[in-house]
Order: structure tokens, then sequence, then C-alpha cells
């Protein structure tokens, strides 16, 4: 890219110019001046354009820092059922399940934007075996979304399981940023489907969501672990 400033013509060619310029006289140098300043200006414009494209590269997919500190830039209110999602995991021993039976859980209408948990909701759940596809942190709320299959076929049907931002869950989000760099995935703000399906194993308290589009086409339920922990198993 040419920039423009000091370093945007070479000096012979601004030498050249120069000597033209004060060779040519009346309208011929009127004309040299106009046709000189005409490419400068396209040259700003190519530089700016191509300026804006870098921005918006590095805007959604760009690679997080610090993944504990990652600030929502949407307020509370919108998230739904906010407060039924950050609260800490329970002390108690998980249910055993596998990624096909929570895809059979039943799809019940949307709770609330409020509504509270209820119901499976309050219970804990393990998935020992399962593999990473998909994975983006969404900055609405910061939250690490991953989609995770029974199998590592690219086509089976997938569930989400989000790590919320909360302060309770930054080593463990911090370790699954790590173990993913091992395995060449950095985790950004942009979706990502996964080149190679990671086996991962998976605790959390279970969460309906509302019906909406999210990540691939590939998910198939409503129904996630959230707030949950994300271990990739070596």
């Amino acid at each position: 890219m040419q920039r423009v400033g000091g370093s945007l013509l070479s000096s012979e060619r601004y030498g050249r110019n120069a000597v033209a310029r004060q060779s040519i006289t009346g309208n011929g140098l009127d004309v040299l001046i106009k046709e000189i300043g005409s490419k400068l200006s396209k040259i700003r414009v190519a530089s700016a354009g191509a300026f804006l494209l870098l921005i918006l590269s590095c805007g959604d997919g760009g690679g997080v820092g610090d993944i504990c500190g990652c600030q929502p830039n949407e307020p509370d209110s919108k998230d739904y059922r906010h407060a039924a999602k950050h609260v800490p995991l329970p002390p108690e021993t998980p249910q055993e399940v596998d990624v096909n039976t929570v895809l059979g859980w039943p799809q019940t209408p949307d709770p609330p934007n409020d509504g509270p948990r209820t119901g499976r909701e309050l219970q804990m759940f393990h998935i020992a075996n399962a593999f990473a596809q998909f994975v983006w942190l969404f900055h609405g709320d910061c939250d690490v979304h991953i989609e995770i299959s029974n199998d590592p076929s690219k086509n089976s049907p997938r569930m989400i399981v989000e790590t919320p931002v909360d302060a309770e869950y930054c080593s463990s989000r911090q370790a699954l940023q790590n173990a993913l760099k091992q395995h060449g995935v950095v985790i950004t703000t942009g979706f990502q489907e996964l080149s190679h399906p990671i086996p991962v194993e998976v605790v959390g308290l279970a969460f309906h969501d509302f019906h909406h589009k999210r990540g691939s086409g590939f998910v198939a339920t409503v129904w996630e672990l959230h707030p949950a922990l994300v271990r990739i198993v070596p």
C-alpha cells in the first residue's frame, strides 16, 4: 500500500515532477498541477479504503486478549433471562448425560424474559464425551459459546454450552483459551467453525434458551448447559 505523506512518492519521481513544474508556465503548469492533484486524491481514497477494510477485518474476528476482562457492549436488560444465566454452579453431584440425550429433551414454549430457573434448569449435568465443533465469544454479554456434538462428524446435530464472563468462571475461561491455542484455535468475537472437532467434557446447569437463530445451522435444540465449564480432553 502507498502511504500519503513524506514517503508517498519516491524522491526520484518527486524530483522529476519538481523539474517539470519549474520548466512549464501558463496553462501547461495549471494542467500539470491538476493532474498531480488528481493522482494524489485517488491515492488518498485508495489508502482510506484499504484502511477501512483493515479495521473491519480486525473487528468482529479479532482474537480475544484478556478473556476475563471482556466488557459487554450491551446492557444486561437486552440479555434474555440474564439473572437466570449468570449464577454460580451449585455444589452438587451432576447427572451423567450425553449430547444426544439433551437433543431429545422436549423444547417447550419460551420462558418469560425475566423467568427464573425451574424444573430441569435447577439440575446439574455432566457430559463426559463430546466434540467441540464451533466457538465464538459474543461481545454482547462476553459469554464464550461452544457448539458440541455427540460424535466428531461435521454434519451431526449440536447443542450450545456457554461459559459466562462472571468472575467465578475466569480460571475456567483462561484454561479453555489456552487449551484451544494448543490446537491452533484462537477464541475471537467472530463465528469460528473448527476445522477439526476437539474432544471435550462439560459440566453445567441446564438452561432453556429462546427460539432464535444461533451460531451454525447445526444447532438442533434450545436446551443448553449454561453456565458451564468446558475442558479439552487430552
